[in-house]
């Protein structure tokens, strides 16, 4: 976990207290929304365990979800749907929710991951950063689980696509699935011309 701090300390040792994390979740699927969430976490009291999203169980995310909820100093999530990713693009999109978070979280500087933005509060551009930087991988979680649970309960609405199990993103079977059903109101139309009519 020492490692995950390096970005964190190096700021604290600067004089910046206040330091935020930002990261997005689905970027990549045919259907649903991204959802980017943006966390304040204690520096000097971590939760072990927290890393990358992609590298963790689902159900570690879920316990590590509850455990940064109650531990942090501050969150915001921000779920851009797909009519606006259709609208503005999937960079655009994920953009906005990340300039929203910083400007609810409010902090001196930002920890993101690859994106770079043009926002008033400095920001501190990682590549891999949800696997560098803890305060990024602890944003990847929250918006990971945020996300799978969005996707959940779309699958109650849409049962014929299988989302609970796939989360929208393109497999075989979800492919398969929208071939022989068309789209539904949560698909992206701009992501889906390749397999069906839009």
């Amino acid at each position: 976990m020492t490692d995950m701090l390096e970005y964190e300390r190096d700021l604290q040792a600067r004089g910046i207290k206040f330091i935020g994390g930002i990261d997005e979740a689905g970027r990549g699927p045919l259907a649903g929304p991204v959802v980017v969430a943006g966390v304040v976490m204690p520096i000097d009291d971590i939760i072990e365990g927290v890393n990358d999203s992609k590298k963790l169980s689902a159900k570690k995310r879920e316990l590590l979800f509850d455990k940064i909820m109650a531990k942090a100093i501050r969150v915001h999530v921000a779920v851009i749907d797909n009519e606006t990713i259709d609208r503005i693009n999937i960079l655009n999109a994920t953009k906005n929710g990340m300039l929203e978070c910083i400007d609810e979280l409010k902090t001196e500087t930002v920890l993101i991951d690859a994106v770079k933005l043009n926002s008033a509060t400095p920001t501190v551009s990682i590549i891999h950063g949800d696997a560098l930087s803890y305060s990024i991988a602890s944003a990847s979680i929250v918006a990971k689980v945020t996300r799978d649970r969005i996707m959940s309960e779309m699958d109650k609405i849409y049962p014929q696509y299988n989302f609970a199990k796939h989360k929208g993103y393109g497999t075989a079977e979800h492919i398969r699935l929208l071939k022989q059903f068309g789209p539904c109101p949560i698909h992206r139309k701009t992501f889906i011309g390749h397999f069906v009519d839009v």
